[in-house]
This record gives structure tokens, sequence and C-alpha cells, in this order.
């Protein structure tokens, strides 16, 4: 048995995580903002019209849920999305019809647009509010404390715009390894799953319609190479289901995987120690000798597609989006 690491490209795994640290906050619904102009203290937002905030939430107003405040002279100003440099220049541009070299300042006296979504083995699970932006550690604490012994640390995933971050919790939770401590974007989603769900993807081995023969469940969070294949369907006795000394697994570990080839005739005769399995590992028997990795993957990708939405994002990634490049 040996093993060929492999990790996704840095560009692909830096873009997936988004914006980098020390970015300008960008204010949104729920955050309250001060306004002050200089030498008019009449057009201070936090006075105008009596209807300041005061409070937990500070002074200011609150941007209403379109994303715009309503501003002395100016009327409705759509602020969603600037930082307090932007809106500060686009109010001295509007003010400046009324008043001569208008100087105003922002200040943003409540952060309520930082919202979190925890859902799975939390203690605490639901939508979480920050009041300033927080990394990965942070936002998971809002949600109490993710209950270790239930959860599928491999399993777990932030979905964010639609897509799901390489984040590898294992190493992040149990091993301190802080590259995985993002920064995280309001309206992340962080799903950890129960361990219950754990499986493996069993494909190849026999030719025709039994070929690509799917998910294979944990049993009492334990799983080796062997009861995988036999709870798939491999009949040991019939030695012609593959060629079971070039077995493939690819293990993933949020941003990289490895490659294992097992000798699975070797741990049948006693000649090797059984190969204990991973959540998430996809594990492919050749019909034929293999000389090419490329020629398996082409046999696999068909199958892997059907059941994208269950494998690891670095399977997602890595081999999914090369097959379709």
């Amino acid at each position: 048995m040996y093993a060929k690491p492999e990790t996704l490209d840095p560009q692909v795994f830096e873009t997936a995580l988004g914006e980098a640290e020390g970015d300008a906050y960008r204010v949104g619904p729920g955050d309250s903002l001060l306004v002050a102009v200089y030498g008019h203290p009449e057009l201070s937002i936090a006075t105008y019209a009596g209807t300041g905030l005061t409070g937990a939430r500070g002074a200011g107003f609150i941007i209403d849920n379109d994303g715009s405040i309503q501003f002395p002279l100016i009327g409705p100003v759509p602020v969603a999305g600037k930082t307090t440099g932007e809106l500060r220049l686009f109010l001295e541009k509007q003010l400046a019809t009324y008043l001569r070299e208008p100087r105003v300042t922002v200040q943003v006296s409540y952060a309520g647009s930082l919202r979190y979504y925890l859902l799975g083995q939390f203690t605490q699970p639901g939508m979480k509010f920050s009041d300033r932006p927080v990394r990965l550690l942070e936002a998971l604490s809002l949600g109490g404390s993710i209950v270790l012994e239930r959860a599928s640390l491999r399993g777990a995933y932030i979905a964010r715009g639609g897509k799901r971050l390489p984040i590898d919790f294992q190493r992040l939770l149990r091993q301190g390894d802080l590259k995985f401590n993002i920064p995280m974007h309001s309206g992340d989603v962080v799903v950890v799953p129960d361990s219950t769900g754990d499986q493996v993807f069993v494909f190849g081995g026999v030719i025709g319609e039994r070929a690509g023969l799917g998910a294979v469940p944990f049993i009492n969070g334990r799983l080796d190479i062997l009861q995988a294949l036999a709870q798939a369907g491999f009949g040991f006795r019939e030695r012609s289901q593959g060629v079971l000394s070039e077995t493939h697994v690819i293990r993933s570990e949020g941003d990289r995987g490895t490659l294992f080839i097992v000798d699975v005739e070797a741990i049948l005769n006693g000649e090797a120690a059984s190969f204990h399995l991973a959540p998430g590992d996809v594990i492919f028997v050749p019909t034929s000798a293999l000389t090419d990795w490329n020629y398996a993957m082409g046999q696999i990708l068909p199958t892997l597609q059907t059941v994208s939405g269950l494998l690891t994002p670095f399977v997602q990634i890595k081999y999914l989006r090369d097959s379709s490049d």
C-alpha cells in the first residue's frame, strides 16, 4: 500500500475562502450609522427628526431592509455594500449642491447586518448575530459548542454563495491548524452533520449493470476496506471481480486529498494489515490492471457526478471541476 498526497491549486483555495483579512467593512441592513456634517449639527443623522437611536445598539439610524437611509436634504441614500469611506465621499458629493465644501464623517455604531447560520451538532444552533466581523472559531462559539461525540467533522462544511468551502474542521478543531480559521461573511451557513450519516463510496470491480456500487455506511463509527467491499456486494471467493491488489482510495481533508493504492489481495491473504477508512473516502476497484490514473478517473467520474452533492469539497472541486474543463 502506498499513498500519493495531492493538494488543491492554492488559487482555487484562496478564491473559495473569499476576501483577505483587513478588507474594509461594508455596511448592510440592520447596521446603525452615525453621520455628522461639520458645522451643521442640524444634519446629524443621530438627532434628525428625533428618530436617532441610543442604547445597546448605539446611537444612529438603522439601515432599512432595502439597504438605504433617509438623509436630510438628500432623501433616500443607498448605503448597503459601501465602506464608511465610500459613503463619506458619496454624501459630500451630494451635499455639495446645498452646502459649500461640506465635510462629513461616517461611523458604524452597531454592526447588526452580520448574521450567520449554525446548523447541525451545536448545543445552540440557529441564526446568530455578531456586533463585529468574526473568524470561523468565533462564529462557532456563537452556537455554544459542538457536540463532538455526535458530530462528523470530516463532513462539516461552510456554504457561501451557493458553494461549499474546502474547510478542514478536523484539522482546525482537533489539531489547531489556524489556516482554516477564515474570516466569515455575513450569511455564511456552517453545517456540522451527525456522524451517523458518515459513509464511503465504492465503485468499479463489476462490469455490467452492477458497476458503480454506491454508498456504504459506517458501523458504530468504524469501517475498514474489507467491510466496505463486502457490504457493497463483492464476493471475495471469486477474485474475478476486479483487480483487488490495485484498489484506489481517494481521501479528502478540506483543501487537500490523498490517493492510496491498497493491496486488498494482501489483506485477504493475511499479508498486510487491514486498511481503515475515513468518512467520505471514494473507493475504486479497477476491472483491469491500471497504468494511467486518468483512465481510472474516466471510468468513475460519471458515477461521481451522480452523487456529487454527497462528496467532500476536495473531490467536488478537484476531480469534478477538472472533468468539466
